[in-house]
């Protein structure tokens, strides 16, 4: 799947199941530095391995832990290279 720069996708756009590679975590504050602490930073690579029943929060795995995200969040996490 190719994308345009102007607009990448986030991690709340990835399907269960899915891998993606880290491009880039948005916009400023302490939301944006958490998640850069957390791991995900350009290059990494993270993976969609569950949905709550509401969409809310999802859970990723990335360099071997598991993590759980609000849609929020999620949406500041520019992806690429999207693969099942």
């Amino acid at each position: 799947m190719a994308f345009q720069d102007d607009n990448p996708m986030t991690l709340d756009g990835l399907n269960l199941g899915q891998r993606a590679e880290v491009l880039a975590v948005t916009g400023h504050g302490s939301m944006s530095v958490r998640l850069l602490e957390m791991g995900f930073v350009p290059g990494v690579e993270v993976a969609l391995i569950k949905r709550a029943p509401l969409g809310d929060p999802l859970e990723l795995r990335l360099r071997g832990y598991h993590v759980s995200l609000r849609r929020a969040e999620a949406r500041r996490v520019q992806i690429t290279g999207v693969t099942a």
